[in-house]
């Protein structure tokens, strides 16, 4: 099934798809504030972000979106619980330091969390690696090992044993393969995995 994209991304229509219309929204790592100006006037709601970098801070701000310019990993326990019904990580995960730990925060504050990160597992990823004996570089993973930001290499099974092993509940299930969504096989096939979880009854629900 073919996926119109959102400000040109892909994952920006699945979780756009994901976020109910007047919500309450916390997007972390939000860049230049464009999927919350964009959820804003489209879907209603009430946007806030975290950006670490001042100059896409600024611009968000321009935007007219309340953004706190600061690291995401130290500034989520100041947010009360259940602050907001969606937090959303979108293409970050793997470059956290404390990935677990955010998550964790992310379910605190949050009602929903929406994370979207590229898949490792996708087949061009292990072809790449199989044939050229080097560390991976594809359309979705384009940097060189000195210069990548991605300090975590994760897969969809690998967030699916995650999931598991947190007791987490999974409200949606979402993956993509260039501009198309899939079903079948997304470890596989999926380039970039969009999830919408929630804490699990044995976490208080």
């Amino acid at each position: 099934m073919k996926v119109r994209d959102v400000l040109g991304r892909g994952d920006y229509a699945l979780i756009s798809a994901l976020v109910a219309d007047g919500a309450r929204v916390l997007d972390l790592g939000c860049g230049d504030g464009g999927l919350l100006e964009w959820l804003r006037e489209n879907k209603r709601v009430e946007g806030r972000g975290i950006e670490v970098r001042p100059d896409l801070a600024q611009r968000a701000a321009s935007r007219g979106v309340p953004v706190y310019q600061g690291d995401l990993e130290s500034s989520l326990k100041e947010y009360p619980d259940g602050a907001f019904d969606y937090v959303i990580l979108s293409q970050t995960l793997q470059e956290l330091r404390r990935p677990l730990e955010v998550l964790e925060q992310m379910l605190r504050i949050g009602r929903h969390a929406v994370v979207a990160f590229p898949n490792f597992g996708h087949w061009r990823v292990r072809l790449s690696h199989l044939l050229s004996g080097r560390a991976p570089r594809t359309a979705v993973f384009p940097h060189a090992w000195h210069s990548s930001p991605n300090i975590h290499f994760l897969t969809v099974l690998d967030f699916e044993e995650t999931i598991a092993e947190m007791g987490w509940e999974v409200e949606g299930r979402l993956f993509l393969s260039g501009h198309s969504q899939i079903q079948f096989a997304p470890n596989w096939r999926g380039e970039v995995a969009v999830y919408c979880l929630r804490r699990g009854a044995a976490a208080g629900a």
